[in-house]
């Protein structure tokens, strides 16, 4: 069934959970990796606690004492009188029974915190009132001590005294480890004791391993052992070692995780009570039962005392064979589902890759419409400054012509007679005074077009903001001599009574030169 499918039978919506819901529902399924369909259902049954509906996961949830309390009392609607008459008479029902199944019992997730990590600590107010007692009972135990190391053969002539005090696990002088580290003493012992074997016992604890065969849906298959019985040793040299058993249960398609464990160890130990256990040597067969519960995990099979290994064989594989179908129904289902999600991952990865691609688009031509703004703006500012320039110049020239000296008459003797040759063509010949600068020389060259158009000059006034500079130097041909504006001077003192110059103009390239 896809995961659609799933969703509409149940008739999920997720826009009907608020906020704190489908915040729940995130944190749920990232550590169970459950579907929301079958999520939601326990969330619901939980209260929405996350922690609840994780620990209901893990470990199995237990029934509805309200469901049971219901289910226990008497129906109130008696059955037809012509049903329980055909009963009466016949001896049985005329309802068709439903198949007997095997037997099932759920199989908790132990995770065991040794005696010795426990810190218990009292309230301070009774701490406060009840610290001459606790100095009176150290002084009594380490009396006690004192006398049991004087007289060591105290503690067997009183049992009960010695034997109150000391735990049963303390007793064995077994180190408390955590489970990785339980395991691999389990592992190391057992092949001192027995020698070279192939049983691939797992390497973690067994709440790891509880959760790897729920997670790929593999039977997790138990071994607990009693050093002290009588038997062990047997079963193990006889039934677990032998070539049968250890082939069927590194087979890979019977899909078994072994873990194995001394009852001495608290963990073994606790794990012993959980799965009931009352003879040794003991195993029992653990797999998912979603037919009972989409979380739970139960107890198929169990083998208790010495078994020849044909029959321990035999009683592994027919509990497998009943349940490897429906295993492969949900490992199917799940791994639809799986196909589902990372079809729906790779759409969404494709469609972000794709709007990735269309914002990174966008971007680029919003900066490819912004750059041509921006010149555009640029352009046309410059095209406005460079007018603005222009006409102050046309401007300055205005009000540079009416302050231009005029030509000197023929009566004056020492006046400085010039011709220019302009960029025209044209050739103007003009007197200057005795006393006029160079920049009279240039202003006349620069506002000559003005002063031939003989309009009004005025009303003309200076441009604020502006400082004129020529575009053009003055050159004696032969031999060449430039005249620069910036060297100052007056005419005559430059040219003495005459001169003939040329106007060349100022390019760019020559100013950068």
């Amino acid at each position: 069934m896809s995961l659609y499918a799933t969703m509409s039978n149940q008739d999920f919506d997720p826009m009907q959970l608020n906020e704190s819901q489908q915040l729940a529902l995130g944190t749920y399924t990232s550590v169970t990796n459950q579907e929301p369909s079958a999520a939601v259902p326990l969330l619901r049954r939980s209260e929405w606690n996350v922690q609840i509906a994780i620990a209901k996961f893990f470990d199995g949830e237990a029934p509805d004492p309200v469901a049971e309390a219901r289910a226990s009392l008497p129906s109130s609607t008696p059955p037809p009188q012509s049903i329980r008459r055909e009963t009466l008479l016949n001896g049985s029902s005329s309802f068709p029974r439903s198949p007997v199944s095997p037997p099932r019992e759920p199989a908790p997730r132990i995770v065991p915190q040794p005696e010795s990590q426990k810190n218990y600590r009292p309230p301070l107010l009774l701490s406060i009132l009840f610290t001459p007692f606790n100095f009176i009972f150290r002084l009594l135990t380490g009396s006690l001590s004192l006398f049991r190391y004087l007289f060591p053969f105290l503690p067997r002539l009183l049992p009960a005294i010695s034997g109150g005090s000391t735990p049963a696990r303390s007793r064995t002088g077994r180190r408390p480890l955590n489970p990785r580290d339980t395991a691999a003493r389990f592992a190391r012992e057992f092949e001192e004791e027995y020698g070279a074997h192939e049983l691939p016992f797992h390497e973690g604890g067994y709440a790891q391993a509880y959760d790897l065969a729920k997670k790929d849906l593999r039977f997790l298959m138990v071994m607990l052992f009693s050093p002290e019985h009588d038997d062990t040793s047997t079963f193990v040299r006889e039934t677990l070692l032998s070539q049968d058993v250890v082939d069927y249960v590194k087979d890979p398609q019977n899909k078994i995780i072994l873990w194995a464990g001394n009852v001495q160890d608290s963990e073994a130990y606790q794990v012993s009570n959980a799965l009931n256990c009352s003879k040794f040597p003991f195993a029992a067969l653990i797999v998912h039962t979603p037919q009972d519960s989409s979380t739970s995990m139960s107890t198929i099979a169990r083998v208790t005392g010495l078994q020849p290994a044909s029959a321990f064989v035999a009683k592994l594989r027919t509990a497998i064979a009943q349940h490897s179908a429906t295993l492969d129904r949900v490992r199917a289902a799940r791994n639809e589902q799986q196909a589902t999600r990372n079809i729906r991952e790779e759409q969404n990865s494709a469609y972000e890759r794709s709007l990735a691609q269309d914002r990174e688009r966008a971007r680029q031509r919003r900066e490819a419409e912004a750059a041509q703004t921006r010149a555009e703006q640029e352009a046309r500012a410059k095209a406005d400054a460079e007018e603005r320039e222009v006409q102050k110049a046309e401007q300055w020239k205005q009000w540079r012509a009416q302050s231009i000296l005029a030509e000197p008459g023929p009566g004056v003797e020492d006046a400085t007679r010039v011709s220019i040759r302009l960029t025209s063509g044209e050739r103007v010949i003009r007197k200057f005074t005795k006393n006029a600068e160079m920049e009279e020389l240039y202003a006349f060259v620069e506002c000559y077009d003005v002063l031939r158009a003989q309009e009004d000059l005025s009303a003309a006034m200076k441009p604020t903001g502006y400082k004129h500079s020529y575009k053009f130097r003055l050159v004696s041909p032969m031999p060449r001599t430039v005249y620069d504006v910036e060297g100052g001077g007056t005419v005559a003192g430059k040219l003495e009574r005459s001169g003939n110059l040329i106007v060349e103009p100022i390019n760019d390239e020559d100013d950068e030169a």
